[in-house]
């Protein structure tokens, strides 16, 4: 692969992956000069839901309230 920071073509190799991603890292690094770079598309991260106050279910609220006698 060409090395943007050797300015040839180098070899690029897998180092170890903290984030756990295995053999399906897209992280790939010089073996000159350690630039890293990414191969193939980015991890896809699921985005968090999003919840509105007061949008849950109604039988949430009902069984947070008590009768008074």
């Amino acid at each position: 692969m060409y090395c943007s920071t050797c300015g040839d073509e180098r070899a690029f190799e897998q180092p170890p992956c903290p984030d756990g991603h295995g053999e399906e890292c897209p992280e790939r690094a010089c073996t000159g000069c350690g630039t890293a770079i990414l191969v193939g598309l980015p991890p896809v991260i699921a985005p968090a839901p999003v919840r509105v106050a007061g949008a849950g279910p109604a039988r949430d609220r009902a069984t947070t309230v008590r009768a008074v006698a």
